[in-house]
């Protein structure tokens, strides 16, 4: 057992590799009531292309197969598994994100029970042909659902207008089409490129015994003879440039919705190197438009903007992109203020808001340290970048004002920018 400690802020996380090779992380909060699980896998809707180990040519899986996978793994065909939680006193939910499929509860009673059941949960399938077919109707009614959501289109519609052939422009559920392709078979196959423990993880926060739990979870574990398939993904050749620099389109809305994307070139990081961008960027953008921003109280008096107005900057190693987005009755006045202000940022974009700023983030960071459920959710995003959650106040006492300036210069280029429009009918 490995123990990483931070003095400086004096917290904690010990480290175990079980006997199948699945990473476990225990950080613990002493004293907590609460306890909280991820079991997670570092695929998600982007991860549809492989080259298996052994096997010659590519294998391409059904777009939303991450995300319907997600779904039946819930299927068990002797129980309900979310009563089954809730007569343990747990909540227990699931997620699929572009990069990651996530199996969670929180609780606080049973909690190695729980923790079983989870395991239980992510590593018994059950696929038949009928109960594939019954989901493959759930989730067209979800994706239709989200198709009639106006936050959800003007956000696609961006990623649309970003990306040329990258996965990430395609809806984490797939569309009707694509889940029709989604059988038995190809489910299974997912599993197994998906579901390998050796690359997967497990994050545990609160109060609990680690060595117990570890002695339990290898002796459930020894239950399953995972069938491995060691799959590298395959990345498409998608172009610097941007698919289109304009989208519009009429829905059912009150007022006008607009997302300004940037599209982020500077990609291949990891670990270190990919957090700092992915910080810069975020520290940036809350300079130029959260609130407190000079800029932000300009467009506010003038009556541009409303409180739904925000940014934020999202990225891996293959892709990124930094999103400005509101509402307005003048979505195209916003959009020329926005394009002004990356041709002549020095007004707003300064040494004194960057202190402040980076001051108020790193307080968020340490206030975040007393939640759980922040805890376990940010532990797992950044292992998955390859870094390490309580190193995260070390990288922020790194990042100066010419870090800020150099990453403004590189990323806020106007040619690579596309405006996302919803309008009324």
């Amino acid at each position: 057992m490995l123990k990483i400690k931070n003095e400086k802020i004096n917290e904690e996380v010990y480290f175990e590799t079980l006997g199948n090779g699945l990473k476990v992380y225990y950080y613990p909060k002493i004293g907590f009531s609460k306890k909280f699980a991820v079991f997670s896998t570092g695929n998600g809707s982007c991860n549809n292309r492989f080259k298996i180990e052994g096997n010659e040519g590519i294998v391409t899986l059904p777009d939303g197969i991450a995300h319907f996978l997600e779904h039946k793994l819930f299927e068990d065909p002797e129980k309900d598994l979310f009563e089954k939680f809730s007569s343990l006193g747990a909540d227990v939910n699931a997620f699929t994100s572009f990069n990651q499929t996530s199996y969670l509860f929180s609780t606080t009673e049973n909690f190695v029970e729980c923790l079983l059941e989870l395991v239980n949960l992510v590593m018994e399938p059950f696929f038949t042909d009928e109960n594939v077919e019954k989901e493959k109707g759930i989730i067209a009614q979800e994706i239709q659902m989200y198709k009639d959501s106006p936050n959800w289109k003007v956000f696609f519609n961006l990623l649309d207008g970003l990306y040329v052939s990258h996965p990430i422009k395609i809806d984490i559920a797939g569309s009707v089409d694509s889940i029709s392709n989604i059988n038995k078979d190809n489910l299974y196959l997912a599993y197994k490129l998906f579901y390998n423990p050796e690359s997967m993880l497990l994050v545990l926060v609160g109060d609990i015994e680690f060595k117990e739990v570890i002695d339990k979870l290898n002796k459930e574990f020894s239950k399953y003879d995972t069938e491995k398939l060691m799959g590298i993904k395959i990345n498409g050749n998608e172009p610097a440039t941007i698919n289109r620099n304009r989208i519009e389109e009429k829905m059912s809305t009150s007022i006008p919705i607009f997302n300004l994307g940037i599209k982020d070139i500077n990609l291949g990081l990891t670990g270190k190197d990919q957090v700092i961008k992915d910080v810069t960027t975020n520290l940036i953008l809350e300079i130029l438009f959260s609130r407190s921003s000079e800029f932000y109280q300009e467009l506010y008096t003038e009556g541009l903007i409303d409180d739904q107005f925000g940014a934020y900057y999202s990225g891996k190693t293959d892709y990124g992109y930094s999103i400005i987005s509101g509402t307005s009755e003048k979505p195209n006045e916003v959009y020329d203020k926005i394009i002004g202000l990356f041709e002549n940022p020095h007004k707003y974009l300064t040494e004194d808001g960057f202190e402040r700023i980076k001051k108020k983030q790193i307080g968020q960071y340490l206030m975040g340290l007393n939640s759980i459920e922040y805890i376990a959710h940010a532990f797992t995003d950044l292992y998955f970048q390859d870094f390490l959650l309580i190193d995260y106040l070390d990288l922020y006492e790194e990042i100066n004002f010419k870090m800020i300036k150099d990453r403004f210069n590189e990323h806020f280029n106007s040619d690579r920018i596309c405006l996302s429009l919803i309008v009324p009918e």
